[in-house]
């Protein structure tokens, strides 16, 4: 079952236990599939789909920072909820350890040796952590190891 599926099921599953957040949730992330469906003519693929997820994941982190520091815990909490419930379907997030590691081997895959090839090395390593890491994260560990 592809990404898409998964959402239509679930969607079904929260209409009928009328779990409102859930399903409105859902229906917002299917919208946005859909509206790139229909401006690309085409299906789209888990990646694309994941990417589609992972940009609304960070959108939702931005806006719990902003949430946080302007002290509205009603929101902060919203936000919360709903990071958690969009990383279901995200795939299982490396641990810190293991980006390093592929971070190093990256690193020894491009030859790289100073910051001023830290954009190589990115985008041989971004479609190997694609979904599973933080950008943030990942970029952090690049620029740790290319000092």
């Amino acid at each position: 079952m592809n990404l898409s599926e998964r959402l239509n099921e679930d969607m079904k599953q929260a209409m009928k236990s009328k779990d409102k957040f859930k399903l409105s949730n859902i229906r917002l992330i299917r919208s946005t599939i859909k509206n790139l469906e229909i401006d690309l003519k085409r299906d789209l693929d888990d990646n694309e789909v994941l990417d589609i997820l992972s940009r609304e994941i960070k959108q939702r982190k931005d806006a719990l920072q902003e949430f946080d520091k302007a002290g509205r815990e009603d929101l902060a909490a919203n936000a919360k909820a709903e990071i958690e419930l969009l990383s279901q379907y995200l795939p299982a997030q490396l641990t810190e350890e293991e980006i390093k590691v592929i971070v190093q081997q990256t690193i020894q895959e491009t030859g790289a040796s100073s910051k001023a090839e830290m954009g190589k090395v990115m985008s041989a390593l971004m479609p190997k952590v694609k979904g599973k890491a933080d950008g943030k994260l990942v970029n952090q560990a690049v620029q740790q190891f290319l000092q």
